[in-house]
């Protein structure tokens, strides 16, 4: 049961980390420009919304790999 509930959450982890990797922006901007990612960029490194969009990723991809290890250890 438990490890029913651990691949349920490693593979929400790996679709959200899909969809966030894919809104930051590259070189020439992104899809993260459509929630005010470019208004001030020139003159700051990078906005408040850049910096969230940030911190959400890194924190899914955290989850999504102790998911993943936790789920490898369970089946080993």
């Amino acid at each position: 049961m438990l490890t029913i509930a651990i691949l349920v959450i490693d593979i929400m982890m790996a679709g959200s980390l899909v969809f966030l990797i894919l809104l930051h922006s590259g070189k020439g901007g992104g899809l993260s420009d459509m929630f005010g990612g470019s208004v001030g960029q020139a003159a700051a490194g990078s906005t408040a919304v850049e910096k969230n969009l940030d911190r959400i990723t890194i924190t899914v991809a955290l989850v999504f790999a102790f998911s993943t290890v936790i789920l490898a250890i369970r089946l080993s």
